[in-house]
């Protein structure tokens, strides 16, 4: 059975365009959700996940409707391979039932490590030149261990200043509010840094 998933972020914008799609493509269902991208509880995409079963087809309208961020969505789409479930992006060229599919998922899937790596040698550089600042870093007060681990990211990013702090926020998944947070945690001075300007939509 092909099932559809269609997201939109807020009430005022209008999901008929992906649902023409996902019909004509043959879904016999189609769940719905009004919901950020970034939000970590999407109650419809659990659902659906879960209703889901061995020989189903899932199809969305493009990735950005179903992957919070890359890992997210690598995560997820590996999920639904094993579990023998196929996954099509109606406007990507990801398509786990082909060969051709599969082969361009295993490309983003590798982009996913590359980029994780990225995330912690930039972590363990920053980590580094606090300790020769005279930082010795340590736990913030009242963080777990994985927000623990967010922070550092946060603050190395930032620091870098290649991406604005919307781009950081949404490659971590977290609020504005909480990146001020960590950075202040980690005695990152807001404000201080540049980053190359890549256009309106990317800041």
């Amino acid at each position: 059975m092909k099932i559809g998933y269609a997201r939109v972020s807020s009430k005022e914008q209008n999901l008929r365009m992906q649902l023409d799609e996902l019909y004509q493509k043959g879904c016999e269902r189609v769940f719905t959700e009004v919901a950020s991208g970034a939000k970590n509880d999407r109650p419809v995409l659990k659902e659906m996940l879960d209703s889901l079963q061995k020989g189903d087809v899932l199809m969305i309208w493009k990735l950005d409707r179903l992957g919070r961020s890359l890992r997210h969505l690598v995560e997820t789409v590996g999920m639904l391979i094993e579990k023998g479930i196929g996954f099509q992006s109606l406007n990507d060229p990801i398509d786990t039932t082909t060969a051709q599919g599969r082969l361009v998922f295993g490309i983003f899937a590798s982009l996913a490590e590359f980029e994780r790596e990225l995330i912690r040698e930039r972590t363990m550089a920053g980590m580094k030149s606090a300790r020769a600042r005279g930082r010795l870093g340590g736990k913030p007060k009242g963080l777990s261990p994985e927000a623990e681990k967010t922070s550092y990211m946060a603050a190395a990013l930032y620091q870098e200043g290649k991406l604005s702090t919307i781009q950081i926020c949404r490659k971590l998944s977290i609020a504005r509010s909480t990146l001020y947070e960590y950075l202040k945690r980690r005695n990152v001075e807001i404000g201080a840094k540049s980053f190359v300007h890549l256009g309106k939509k990317d800041i």
